[in-house]
């Protein structure tokens, strides 16, 4: 997946907005996937949180160059 989650809801323009991988404080399912920032802004996201958490897994992967975690798949 290698891009950080973007909202449900598109920007203003109807744009697709995306989200700072790197400012994100939680992911939970409440049904839908609700990302708590560390400004405490909430967004709903179209992913699963599974989906979140490999975007951004795969995100630090590239930013880091480091190899993915042996206990986890790698990202399709």
């Amino acid at each position: 997946m290698g891009r950080p989650p973007r909202p449900a809801r598109p920007g203003l323009n109807g744009d697709e907005v995306t989200l700072n991988a790197e400012l994100i404080l939680s992911v939970e399912a409440t049904p839908d996937t609700l990302i708590s920032m560390v400004d405490r802004r909430r967004v709903m996201v179209a992913e699963t949180v599974d989906e979140v958490v490999a975007a951004v897994l795969e995100y630090r992967r590239l930013v880091t160059g480091a190899a993915p975690p042996s206990h986890l798949p790698a990202p399709a």
